[in-house]
């Protein structure tokens, strides 16, 4: 149990995405965005947790790598596309997440069959700059806190009740979700520059 608990976190962040796309379509039901609300919190902390717990029980592994990112790109990914159908973002934003996706996990499946993982001690990621970009804490941090930021604000912006400010949230949710998929692009670029040693 223990050995496989960082990638049970992991897996449960997919479950819980499904629930809260379920509740945000479901206006009817009361209470819904809240309970939505309150999900997204977790399974963006979650994230983060899953990492830590595998790295504090020393049980990192590559099955955890690419469960992480799998687990990333379907919340996000979920998330874009629920929040495209109800008309609360523009349809490019779906469009270019999953377009980026689709590429670099592409490469980085070549990578993977040379030994190398996307993070971590074996990243693929080769020069300085592009280590920066992609694989380090702060540029990980900060992208998950943009895409965090924009789907709790996207969700609080647009609740059935109204209360003060409630405008102002949905810009900053909206001002979120513009700056995440520009950082989504950026941290992309060095995995297609640096995946060409591997063709």
């Amino acid at each position: 149990m223990k050995k496989n608990l960082a990638n049970i976190i992991t897996l449960s962040r997919i479950f819980f995405v499904f629930i809260v796309v379920s509740l945000l379509f479901c206006r009817e039901c009361s209470y819904s965005y809240q309970i939505a609300l309150f999900l997204t919190a977790i399974l963006m902390w979650f994230d983060g947790l899953d990492g830590f717990v595998a790295r504090k029980l020393n049980v990192s592994s590559k099955l955890g790598a690419l469960l992480d990112i799998m687990g990333d790109r379907i919340v996000e990914n979920v998330f874009w596309i629920s929040f495209c159908a109800l008309g609360w973002i523009n349809v490019a934003i779906p469009i270019i997440v999953l377009t980026r996706g689709i590429v670099t996990d592409s490469l980085r499946t070549l990578a993977f069959e040379k030994g190398y993982t996307a993070f971590g001690a074996t990243t693929m990621m080769q020069g300085k700059i592009a280590k920066f970009i992609v694989a380090s804490n702060f540029s990980r941090f900060t992208y998950a806190v943009c895409k965090a930021v924009a789907f709790f604000f996207l969700i609080a912006g647009n609740m059935p009740a109204q209360f003060a400010n409630q405008d102002v949230i949905l810009q900053i949710g909206q001002i979120c979700a513009v700056i995440s998929v520009v950082f989504c692009v950026l941290r992309g670029l060095p995995v297609i520059v640096e995946s060409k040693r591997f063709f």
